[in-house]
């Protein structure tokens, strides 16, 4: 069964989705970082040998570090942008599929209502289908009565308006590929200062663990900013081609079907 939804129902789902793994990603986050936690505290202390100088060993778990360098402020982010990835991601592939934009169905439907010349049955056939080209198809149709010339133009001006809607949904991920590096760069000027205000204020003897601390954020940062956009911009690329591709197919398929109209009387296939 095609996958068919109204953009109400599309918005609902996007949503849904973020709110959904967002609160899976915080619970699971939180849930390893205080287990792991748990597990470091617990861990029995390194003895030194009689006689040896006394050592401190600190036992500390890479995500542990990983969560302490970015902080909640950074993590909150950086969820939320991915979140937002995945589901505008889920949501445009749903979206960007033939199945979804044109379907086979409609097409073999509308042809066979022409062919029949069942003109009104084949307009309610594509206005009841919620796809690009029953849109482009309907458009088409109502026209028809003031001339070929005016449905092909109506046809073209539901076609444009399309492609604006699942571009500007496309654009969306784009954002968060543009904006992902922007907040690892935020981050990174952040860790930054903090390191060279520990060098500034600490005297002759800085302490090198807030120097550390300073300098894991600006690069842990900026490795999760660029994490999240490279892929957001191959997907924005991939999708945004698949629409385009798929765009024109539905110009050329539906032009194709409304061309027996040309000469004013409808010819069979």
């Amino acid at each position: 069964m095609a996958f068919v939804a109204s953009r109400r129902n599309r918005t609902h789902l996007f949503w849904a989705l973020v709110l959904t793994m967002l609160g899976i990603g915080s619970l699971v986050t939180s849930a390893q970082v205080s287990q792991l936690r748990a597990q470091d505290e617990a861990a029995a202390p390194v003895v030194a040998p009689a006689g040896a100088p006394a050592e401190t060993t600190k036992n500390t778990n890479a995500l542990i570090w990983l969560v302490e360098s970015l902080g909640f402020l950074y993590i909150t982010l950086f969820l939320l942008l991915s979140f937002i990835f995945v589901a505008l991601a889920i949501m445009n592939l749903l979206t960007a599929r033939r199945d979804s934009m044109c379907p086979v169905q409609l097409i073999q439907g509308f042809e066979a209502c022409l062919n029949e010349q069942k003109y009104q049955e084949a307009y309610e056939l594509a206005k009841a289908d919620d796809s690009v080209l029953g849109n482009v198809l309907s458009a088409g149709l109502a026209k028809l009565s003031s001339g070929y010339d005016q449905a092909i133009e109506a046809m073209q001006e539901v076609g444009e308006e399309e492609n604006m809607k699942l571009e500007h949904r496309l654009s969306y991920i784009n954002l968060v590929a543009q904006i992902s590096p922007m907040v690892g760069l935020f981050g990174t000027v952040h860790g930054m200062i903090e390191a060279f205000y520990e060098i500034a204020t600490g005297g002759a003897t800085p302490d090198a663990n807030k120097l550390a601390d300073g300098i894991s954020k600006a690069l842990v940062t900026t490795l999760i900013g660029l994490a999240i956009a490279i892929p957001a911009m191959a997907v924005f690329r991939i999708l945004y081609n698949r629409v385009q591709r798929l765009v024109l197919e539905i110009g050329i398929t539906s032009e194709g079907l409304m061309s027996r109209f040309q000469s004013g009387t409808p010819k069979k296939a």
